[in-house]
């Protein structure tokens, strides 16, 4: 099942409140856009339903930027609205918890601006959408999933299975 961007940001506010942590709206959308990518390699199948942009400080669901941007660089402080029910992590089946449980322990210590640097190496779906498609600031390529799917499959299985969200 996939699920909308805001949901699966919920869980990452809700694992930094829980361990008294800030989550800056870059963080947030980086480790959305992060996990959709490791879902996509593991599992074939998207974490989110909604399409990923190339922005020209790396990838973006517009739908979540909207949603947190009035944060600006500080720390956003509530869940995320949803259209469905009200946040909770029963919303989430146990085997994308646990996904999102492992990306959170990979990334969590990394600042927004670290995420994004991650996200702009060469040959990372974003690189691909925004230079190869032309991407300047008044335009927003696509990435589309399959593209995401075979960089993080390729990033398995150039590491350990059990050692690929570390």
């Amino acid at each position: 099942m996939a699920y909308s961007a805001s949901t699966v940001a919920n869980f990452f506010i809700d694992k930094a409140s829980s361990e008294g942590r800030a989550v800056t709206p870059m963080q947030l959308i980086k480790l959305v856009y992060i996990a959709h990518g490791w879902h996509l390699g593991y599992f074939s199948k998207p974490l989110i339903n909604e399409t990923v942009q190339a922005w020209r400080y790396g990838p973006v669901v517009k739908s979540l930027y909207d949603k947190v941007k009035r944060y600006g660089s500080g720390a956003v402080s509530e869940p995320v609205q949803t259209t469905s029910v009200p946040w909770s992590r029963d919303t989430l089946d146990a085997q994308t918890q646990s996904l999102l449980d492992s990306v959170w322990s990979a990334y969590a210590g990394f600042s927004g601006i670290q995420l994004s640097a991650m996200t702009h190496q060469l040959d990372t779906p974003w690189y691909e959408a925004w230079h190869l498609q032309g991407g300047s600031s008044q335009y927003f390529a696509e990435i589309s999933d399959d593209v995401i799917e075979r960089h993080y499959k390729q990033k398995i299985s150039q590491s350990r299975p059990e050692a690929a969200l570390a």
